[in-house]
């Protein structure tokens, strides 16, 4: 999916800034989801133009990573924009995507201390056929030689 140009805020100082937010802009939707991740990480320290971006991919038409991605980056938010970022989130609780409300509802829950349910495949009944346990040799000796003192000792 090509991503389209995104329109500066006027908060960026010049042209560097402009072209470090593209970049990370661009990684966030990859589909590899550690740059996605580790591109969520970085523009949580960009304020507003992160928030911004994490928004636009939450709440447009961008892949399950990408959104899931965009709610670790709010999640990740510190200072000021922790608030602004929970804002968002419960925002996306309303959304009519089940990606995003998915994506808002768990990172919601982590930022509370929370731990989210597995999703997985659920684990296989227990079979009515008795384990197999080892059966303890007759006597009181084993057979594992002594470790503790040499062979003479005997």
């Amino acid at each position: 999916m090509k991503l389209e140009k995104r329109v500066p805020s006027g908060r960026e100082k010049d042209e560097a800034a402009i072209e470090l937010l593209a970049k990370l802009r661009e990684k966030l939707h990859s589909e590899n989801v550690s740059t996605a991740r580790l591109a969520a990480f970085n523009l949580s320290w960009k304020q507003e133009d992160g928030l911004d971006i994490f928004k636009e991919t939450l709440f447009g038409n961008f892949s399950r990573t990408a959104k899931k991605a965009a709610a670790y980056g709010l999640r990740s938010m510190k200072g000021r924009m922790k608030k602004l970022a929970v804002e968002v989130l419960n925002a996306g609780l309303k959304h009519s995507d089940r990606t995003t409300r998915a994506a808002c509802e768990k990172a919601l829950l982590l930022m509370a201390g929370g731990t989210p349910k597995k999703s997985g495949p659920s684990r296989r009944p227990r079979s009515n056929r008795p384990r197999i346990r080892s059966i303890p040799r007759r006597g009181g000796r084993s057979n594992r030689p002594n470790w503790k003192g040499s062979a003479s000792n005997r």
